[in-house]
């Protein structure tokens, strides 16, 4: 082995060690917490403008994710380079908003440049950080204690169990900020539109099934003969037998064929209503597309028939229809 190359064994332990110093960091947090957790909850909550998440270096990149997790669960949010808000970006803070600091030092030059800024304008400002008596902590209205008893880093220099558990109490605030506002699956799908998540929450049965020209569909009178040229025609292995309302009155599928034929049934006068199934799974246009993503894998079938609330056959959908939306 090349001896410049760290051993296996010895990348494990380092590893092992990173997990257990991150995961004492965050489990330290849960008796830390306190009123001025509730304090900030109620702060962020009744805010009228928008959630102004600041920090530089790594803690910039955990205000990231802070500010991206608020906006995506209810409380609007943005990230704020403090650097960049000494030559202008302040223009984007209103006074209404509230201002979310991170510093693990508290002292981080450009964000403690502007806070004289922050507070002439009059925001609220909460700070997460590791040196309570910092000037951040002093001049804060809340202050979130994220202290660590050492980093993850072998030197105890690099942010890392510092910058873990500062998001780990971010994405706690983003959770009981999302339960004060009973926040909805339905709410965070309209926020993650194109997202797979977004796809199972707001795509709907009417959305894709196959309806019209598309839809196999005969009369319920109709022969053997036709069922296998308009099965073979829409490509969806089954077609629906309507009666002369437009009711569903069954469905015909490739399995049926097979039997009936094994059964030597003629297909040149055998109907379809002698040898169709008269109960079929059906499923409402308006139903979630995932939830027709249930009911075929519960039922082990390919296809299922849309119906309307009166019974009236609407469309068809097949598994490959829901693949191809990405439903699954």
């Amino acid at each position: 082995m090349d001896a410049d190359l760290p051993s296996a064994s010895r990348a494990l332990e380092l590893a092992r060690d990173v997990l257990r110093i991150e995961a004492d960091a965050i489990a330290a947090l849960v008796s830390r917490l306190d009123a001025q957790f509730s304090a900030a909850v109620h702060l962020l909550h009744a805010c009228r403008g928008r959630v102004v998440v600041a920090g530089m270096g790594k803690s910039g990149h955990i205000a990231r994710k802070i500010a991206a997790t608020f906006a995506s669960t209810g409380t609007p949010a943005f990230f704020l380079h403090p650097a960049e808000a000494s030559h202008g970006d302040l223009g984007m803070v209103a006074a209404i908003d509230v201002v979310v600091a991170i510093s693990y030092s508290g002292e981080s030059e450009e964000l403690v440049a502007i806070l004289p800024a922050i507070k002439r304008l009059g925001n609220r400002l909460i700070a997460f950080t590791g040196n309570t008596q910092s000037t951040l902590g002093r001049e804060s209205d809340v202050v979130l204690d994220v202290h660590v008893d050492k980093e993850a880093c072998p030197l105890n220099l690099a942010p890392t169990a510092s910058t873990t558990a500062t998001l780990a109490l971010g994405d706690a605030l983003a959770v009981a900020l999302l339960d004060a506002r009973g926040f909805t699956s339905a709410d965070f799908a309209r926020s993650h539109p194109g997202g797979a998540l977004g796809r199972r929450l707001l795509v709907r049965v009417a959305d894709i099934m196959r309806s019209g020209e598309a839809m196999p569909r005969l009369p319920a009178s109709a022969t053997l003969a036709e069922a296998i040229l308009e099965m073979s025609r829409k490509g969806m292995g089954m077609t629906a037998a309507v009666g002369v309302d437009g009711a569903l009155a069954g469905i015909f599928t490739d399995g049926d064929l097979r039997r009936a034929f094994e059964r030597g049934t003629d297909p040149r006068i055998t109907r379809l209503h002698e040898v169709m199934h008269r109960s079929p799974r059906t499923i409402r246009p308006d139903a979630l597309a995932a939830e027709a993503v249930k009911v075929m894998e519960e039922t082990r079938i390919s296809a299922l028939l849309v119906t309307d609330a009166s019974g009236v056959l609407a469309g068809a959908l097949h598994m490959h229809d829901l693949l191809r939306a990405k439903v699954y």
